[in-house]
């Protein structure tokens, strides 16, 4: 195995450490199972959209979450009436209101009374909806308390960001004349944006898996001629031909999956707008080595680059590349560092997706496992590692730990950009569709496996295993969308759906056909020697 690849498979892996799973949407609604849920008091916690109008013209739109209690919202904007803001006096709301409401929306501050005495006393001065403007800057989830009895509240309640409140205040106090619209849409069921998602995954992996089955073809096919000319560099010439492949060991099957969850804990822990910058910049190496190997590989494949590819120049620090490579270098050098200048930017996706299919086959057709008792570890370790860290670890945690490095809860940024996304395209909230690069890589570890026996063992798409394992595949990760969409958006872990379904039907396949113990232990078919003397024992 020579260095540069060597280097290129850590450099993959460190990268699918750093986030190796889940499938995420955004969360629309917000549980809280700790809240106490009664009869008044059972509704979801649910965003709501306020358009702002200032002396008639609409001017800015701001976003609050509806309380566990009151009435819900009209779900269209069409059927929101657009109703006039009054500020309350006292402010708190905690006692009877100074002026008279006959159906404004009142707008409170927080603090000196529980959020539903301050429904009630808004209620019962004519306001037909209260916003209640926090004391921080984050939104706050309005609950009844333990021991409270009236929760028959017939208005809806809104909790407001601090900044967005005090900005509606400023401008009542200016004397300006301002109403609102509250609405809460509903997410559709669902996105193209999850078709497109599911569409990228599964072609990621095809692609991966017939580059990487080709290699092992091409590389057979030239171990068969050695050992037909019997030639006395043999040895030396077969390892050459094979350094540019990592094979993974059932040790490193096994460290990988406890690695990945201490990368992941310090992800947790160390989380910070600096920490996102750091991933970015290891991303945009990754990205940029990746789209060169790809794109080196593309264009090899066309007579007029051919001379090119075959040409080589010594570079200092780097070695010896081809003339292909010095030329395409300098473009994924470019692209990457203007996807890293412009990542906050709505497009700024497209390039994310660019960059990480190129790591995610590059990193396919480098790493390999050799037989599928290897694989059946690693998807096994795989699959008990994403069910930990999206669900068990809410009970040490008190939250998921996976879903939250997902979001980039705590860096400022809009999560870390080890996974491809899709903004979703008729959603009223916006947000994006995400799937992790573990979610690609480790099953299709598998796939591309199932390619280069059923090439090497010369099978047919039908006789072999690589279009079932496609089909498992694709099935495991729509069923992982169905799961999302009947979990109101709440994030999944996909290889909870994608293991069993990719996995089970090799290992089924495997033993009805006979072929179990040779995919089990070699990983490819037995071929005859060509030369009788090869065979004999030494």
């Amino acid at each position: 195995m020579d260095s540069k690849s060597t280097l290129k498979a850590v450099f993959g892996l460190l990268l699918v450490l750093f986030w190796s799973s889940s499938v995420y949407a955004g969360d629309i609604v917000h549980q809280d199972d700790k809240a106490p849920r009664r009869p008044g008091c059972e509704n979801n916690f649910v965003l709501v959209k306020i358009p702002i109008y200032i002396d008639g013209k609409e001017a800015s739109e701001i976003v609050g979450v509806g309380a566990r209690f009151g009435p819900t919202l009209e779900s269209k904007e069409k059927h929101a009436s657009q109703t006039i803001l009054a500020l309350a006096d006292p402010p708190d709301c905690c006692s009877v209101p100074k002026n008279k409401l006959t159906g404004e929306v009142i707008l409170v501050h927080r603090g000196n009374c529980s959020f539903t005495v301050k429904a009630n006393v808004a209620e019962a001065a004519g306001a037909s909806a209260i916003l209640i403007i926090n004391n921080r800057a984050e939104l706050f989830k309005m609950v009844c308390e333990a021991n409270e009895t009236d929760v028959e509240i017939g208005i809806p309640s809104v909790m407001l960001p601090q900044s967005a409140g005090m900005s509606l205040e400023e401008s009542l106090l200016s004397n300006s004349s301002v109403s609102v619209q509250l609405y809460s849409p509903k997410r559709p069921s669902v996105d193209v944006a999850e078709v497109f998602l599911w569409l990228m995954a599964v072609g990621t992996i095809l692609c991966a898996s017939y580059w990487s089955a080709w290699s092992a073809r091409e590389a057979a096919i030239e171990q068969d001629k050695l050992l037909k000319d019997a030639s006395d560099d043999f040895l030396s010439t077969e390892a050459s031909g094979s350094s540019r492949v990592v094979d993974i060991s059932m040790t490193s099957a096994i460290l990988f999956v406890v690695i990945a969850s201490c990368f992941l804990v310090m992800l947790y822990k160390l989380m910070s707008l600096l920490f996102i910058e750091v991933l970015v910049v290891l991303f945009a190496i990754g990205g940029a080595e990746g789209l060169q190997t790809c794109l080196v590989a593309l264009l090899s494949s066309f007579r007029w680059f051919q001379h090119a590819a075959e040409s080589f120049v010594k570079v200092p620090l780097v070695g010896t590349v081809s003339y292909l490579t010095l030329a395409v270098s300098p473009f994924c050098i470019a692209f990457a560092v203007v996807w890293a200048v412009f990542r906050s930017f709505s497009f700024a996706w497209i390039g994310q997706d660019i960059l990480g299919i190129s790591l995610i086959i590059t990193v396919l057709q480098i790493i390999r496992v050799p037989n599928l008792k290897v694989g059946t570890v690693l998807l096994s370790c795989a699959f008990l590692y994403d069910i930990f860290w999206v669900f068990v670890s809410k009970w040490w945690f008190h939250e998921s730990v996976m879903i939250v490095v997902a979001r980039g809860d705590k860096s400022g940024e809009d999560g870390i950009p080890m996974l491809l996304k899709i903004p979703r395209m008729f959603d009223p909230w916006g947000g994006y569709s995400i799937i992790g690069f573990g979610d690609i890589i480790l099953p299709g570890l598998i796939v591309a496996f199932s390619l280069r026996y059923d090439w090497l063992s010369k099978k047919n798409l039908r006789a072999g295993y690589f279009l079932w394992a496609m089909i498992a595949y694709g099935l495991g990760l729509l069923i992982t969308y169905v799961a999302l969409n009947l979990m109101d958006g709440h994030g999944q872990p996909a290889l909870l759906y994608i293991v069993p379904f990719t996995l089970g039907t090799f290992l089924t396949l495997g033993r009805q056909r006979g072929d179990l113990k040779n995919l089990w232990t070699r990983g490819e078919p037995e071929r005859p020697c060509p030369h009788g003397w090869l065979q004999q024992p030494q």
